[in-house]
């Protein structure tokens, strides 16, 4: 991780679509991260803290048992062992460092799941920063432990009531500051998408976990590979930090999982499978749009998932074919996170769960496969709604 490469498109996606206000912050940002990346002071302050704060390197786990079951051999990164319990500090630390480096003290973030929220508020207050989440209103109330954990690491918590109240107006409220208060704000975006450079930061960040699998894998297969790469999509942090790692190796059939809700016509979260091409949070993307142009409701059982766009970068994977984008639906998310519990004594996210499922399937239809599911995050703040399903 010692050079960084700032890619604004990713074919035809990506760019910058933001006021102009915001542009002299985005020139800032990929000046201070080129910056940072290369200096040997910073490159150490960060590997510190991803050895002794977040936890890494992390496990790739042996599903024995869950492996019996499905028919095939399945390895879990295990991104739930990280401290705050999902992928997302690696991404949080590393632009808190660079917040800081800038001299920025006020830091806003977005959250869906709660799991980037909490990682950002972490990073704050290791790092002495103010720090306020946008999180939507519905995803307060489902995801209540993660907002009382946010309160606790001294984050203010502001819930957003508009429209869907949910991941999509968390960022835009997130943007809103932003706009507002360009000098003193430091945006910690925790997705790969939104303006240039944000996704390839948010990669460059997230990458070591697809570095880490890689080199796991062949420390028990030495120089063999997976036959496949499995993770869910939302925005697509955790799918494109797994898949970096194993982007070049092209016999590694490589799987993003997007929530199909419950099925039914705008219930879904299946932006790749279902979208098109537009303009949403600064980047043109895939996005699940009407025929006006104008963004559609979405719906899935993990929050996490419960987005209408995705990474430039996941577009682009998308039509040149490296990467096969499937959708699982919540009743087969639910049934992976109880397999998985019951059978290894680890409970996923249930964005995680959609992956797990996706793994199932797959080794259903081609037995004796050895898979990687990238684990992205621990289930401990679902029991809301695990309870509310009737699963506790």
């Amino acid at each position: 991780m010692s050079t960084a490469t700032i890619t604004h498109r990713y074919g035809p996606y990506g760019g910058q679509y933001v006021p102009e206000t915001l542009m002299a912050n985005l020139i800032e940002l990929e000046e201070a991260f080129v910056a940072a990346v290369e200096d040997k002071a910073f490159l150490a302050e960060h590997h510190d803290a991803l050895s002794h704060f977040v936890g890494r390197p992390t496990p790739l786990y042996h599903a024995q048992r869950l492996s019996e079951a499905w028919g095939g051999q399945v390895y879990l990164k295990r991104e739930d062992l990280t401290h705050t319990g999902a992928h997302k500090i690696n991404n949080a630390v590393g632009q808190a460092l660079i917040a800081k480096r800038m001299g920025k003290r006020r830091i806003v973030a977005e959250t869906g799941a709660g799991q980037h929220g909490v990682a950002t508020a972490a990073a704050c207050a290791r790092l002495g920063l103010d720090c306020i989440v946008y999180m939507g209103a519905l995803d307060c109330e489902r995801q209540q432990p993660n907002v009382q954990r946010m309160k606790l690491f001294g984050a203010k918590v502001a819930a957003c009531e508009a429209g869907t109240r949910n991941l999509k107006i968390a960022i835009n409220e997130a943007i809103r500051d932003w706009v507002a208060n360009p000098r003193e704000t430091y945006y910690l975006l925790g997705s790969a998408v939104g303006p240039a450079p944000y996704p390839a930061i948010v990669r460059h960040f997230q990458s070591i976990i697809g570095s880490e699998a890689r080199e796991q894998y062949q420390t028990h297969f030495p120089k063999k590979l997976p036959d496949a790469v499995i993770a869910c999509v939302g925005g697509g942090s955790n799918a494109i930090g797994i898949f970096a790692g194993f982007l070049e190796d092209t016999k590694v059939k490589l799987y993003g999982v997007e929530a199909g809700g419950d099925g039914k016509e705008g219930h879904t979260s299946c932006t790749l499978a279902d979208g098109r091409p537009g303009v949403l949070h600064g980047s043109f993307s895939y996005l699940l749009q009407n025929n006006d142009g104008q963004i559609t409701g979405t719906h899935s059982i993990a929050p996490g998932l419960d987005y209408p766009g995705v990474g430039p970068e996941h577009s682009a994977l998308k039509d040149s074919g490296r990467v096969k984008y499937e959708i699982v639906h919540d009743d087969e998310a639910l049934t992976a996170f109880s397999e998985l519990s019951r059978l290894e004594g680890i409970l996923p996210a249930l964005e995680s769960s959609h992956a797990l499922a996706f793994a199932k399937r797959l080794l259903k239809k081609s037995p004796g496969q050895k898979l990687i599911v990238n684990l992205s995050g621990r289930g401990d703040k679902d029991m809301p709604t695990l309870i509310a399903r009737g699963l506790v």
